[in-house]
């Protein structure tokens, strides 16, 4: 790839951002250790001088790295240099200067986006730009506590992004070209093309799903206020009505080890994949851990509704759900949600059969009348962690 003179790196660059000497990195040349090298630092070449000192941290031989670099396992770590850096110019002092912004204001900052590779004290061009948008967010009236709540949101969502986006091209492009064989240099060139197409539709990606899913939590949260007004209300500030359910595969343990591994991934998968499908409208998925699902709400009738009729919207061969659905006040923080009565919820599937959507009082309270839905009461129940017992029932349909 041909690189301009504005782009070339000196030596020095190039060992400070390795954190190793000018010496090290003349001696890597001379092992071997940085193909990518010829007679011109390059941001390609650069990236590669890093990759072999992180390794060399870590106790990789020289042999190794060299293996490893013509084989074209660390093919991947060239891309780096299609991504927007710069070094560190500024110190923090520097930051609250010229944006306005406190030190504590940007050290909370720092750490609500999880970048702990981010000094304070080491504060690049990119870096400073991003902290003029906070400052201009800040003075537009947004309060500090929320935006470090949105921030932490954003961070773990884009980690989780990239996060993907790195091993599904590892296992689905990288891994590939290897078992094909081709070389290290040229494997980087291809890797390198296909990712320099792609990146340009990314944020326009983004932007689109942002768009549509903001427009859509807009028109549920003033749905949701209408009903609030209609309800008991609720002072404490960030606590909400919900519905909240669990659901996971029953067996799935016993899966994993009769099937194996590869198999009881793939029924998590499906059975994943076919929850977020047909959930209700107004209702998402908080998170998944292992094969568990919680899922949060507005209408516990419509997301009852749904949990009846999952089992029949599953694969076949899919092990049996089991559902625990219950409605009640929690705390909202970060993109999540807290408190006793989602902890009921989830002590509440854990009660399930397999096949079985069990739901407390308040969720057949509110669906008293409304046809379709049958409770079958089993009585009271003391959950793990609570002292008074719940109201369980058995939801199922009136047609089945």
């Amino acid at each position: 790839m041909a690189t301009s003179p504005s782009s070339a790196l000196t030596l020095a660059q190039v060992a400070a951002r390795a954190e190793v000497s000018p010496g090290t990195v003349r001696r890597w040349v001379k092992e071997g250790l940085v193909p990518q090298y010829e007679g011109e630092w390059t941001p390609a070449a650069a990236s590669h001088v890093r990759i072999v000192s992180r390794l060399r941290e870590r106790g990789h031989t020289v042999e190794q790295i060299r293996e490893a670099s013509q084989s074209g396992r660390l093919a991947f770590g060239f891309i780096d240099e299609l991504l927007p850096t710069s070094d560190g110019r500024y110190k923090l002092a520097d930051a609250v200067r010229v944006t306005g912004l406190k030190a504590e204001e940007i050290e909370r900052l720092v750490a609500a986006m999880g970048l702990s590779v981010l000094s304070v004290d080491s504060i690049s061009e990119e870096d400073m730009e991003l902290l003029r948008y906070v400052a201009a967010i800040l003075s537009a009236g947004l309060p500090v506590p929320a935006f470090l709540q949105l921030t932490r949101v954003y961070a773990q969502a884009m980690a989780q992004i990239a996060d993907a986006e790195v091993r599904l091209f590892h296992l689905y492009v990288h891994e590939p070209l290897m078992r094909d064989g081709v070389p290290g240099l040229e494997m980087t060139e291809e890797m390198e093309a296909l990712v320099g197409e792609m990146l340009p539709f990314v944020s326009p990606i983004m932007n689109y799903l942002h768009a549509r899913f903001l427009a859509h939590f807009v028109e549920q949260d003033v749905i949701g206020h209408i009903e609030a007004d209609l309800d008991d209300g609720i002072a404490e500030e960030g606590r909400m009505r919900v519905t909240v359910a669990f659901a996971d595969l029953a067996g799935y343990t016993r899966l994993t080890e009769e099937a194996g591994e590869q198999e009881a991934l793939g029924a998590v998968e499906r059975f994943v994949e076919t929850v977020e499908q047909t959930l209700p409208i107004e209702a998402r998925v908080i998170k998944t851990l292992g094969d568990e699902v919680m899922i949060v709400g507005s209408d516990p009738v419509a997301l009852t509704d749904w949990a009846v009729g999952l089992p029949a919207s599953l694969p076949a061969g899919s092990p049996p759900p089991r559902i625990g659905v219950h409605h009640g006040a929690a705390l909202y923080r970060d993109g999540d949600y807290y408190g006793r009565e989602v902890n009921r919820a989830a002590r509440v599937v854990a009660r399930a059969a397999g096949g079985e959507v069990l739901v407390t009082r308040p969720v057949v309270d509110m669906a008293a009348g409304l046809d379709g839905l049958r409770f079958e009461l089993i009585g009271g129940v003391v959950l793990k962690g609570f002292s008074e017992p719940t109201e369980l029932f058995i939801a199922s349909s009136v047609e089945g």
